[in-house]
């Protein structure tokens, strides 16, 4: 993230990294997008046909997928991002998280932009950058597999809420 302030205005940016293909990136950060696509397969989205999967890479090695969860109720879906982290952390609380990959289709058309989490997700993966202290890379897939890189979730939620306001 890229912080500058003048004549009491602060200006945000970061930057994205661009794989023009899956196979550009390095392992094992390929294979995680790759698993985040079968995560895909697994998706319940019967009402917005946008379907979700995500793959969680932890420091130890291990990866964990995820994908969206809908229901009938829209209040009680549950994101990609958010089932593949906390899956991570229900089965291996103590190995800290260090990438999430996330693929995204529409039944409907191809996405070729990509698709950040949303603001909810935004900030559990921000609970987790602070719980293990560690930056969480954000790896975003677009339909002709070309993968954006996120360096962290503070990149995309500048000034975010967290444990030190309470």
């Amino acid at each position: 993230m890229i912080v500058k302030k003048e004549n009491q205005e602060l200006e945000i940016s970061f930057k994205l990294k661009i794989y023009e293909h899956i196979s550009d990136l390095p392992l094992p950060l390929a294979d995680l997008v790759r698993l985040s696509i079968e995560g895909i397969k697994i998706s319940y989205a019967p009402y917005s046909n946008f379907l979700v999967g995500a793959a969680v890479l932890t420091k130890s090695g291990k990866m964990f997928v995820g994908a969206n969860q809908e229901n009938a109720a829209y209040p009680q879906c549950m994101c990609g991002e958010r089932v593949a982290l906390y899956h991570a952390a229900m089965a291996s609380p103590h190995d800290a998280i260090e990438a999430v990959a996330i693929s995204v289709k529409n039944k409907d058309k191809d996405i070729f932009d990509p698709v950040m989490p949303c603001g909810a997700c935004r900030q559990v993966i921000s609970e987790y950058e602070n719980r293990y202290n560690n930056d969480i890379m954000i790896l975003l897939r677009t339909s002709d597999d070309k993968v954006y890189v996120v360096n962290s979730v503070k990149d995309i939620l500048p000034l975010g809420f967290n444990q030190t306001f309470l």
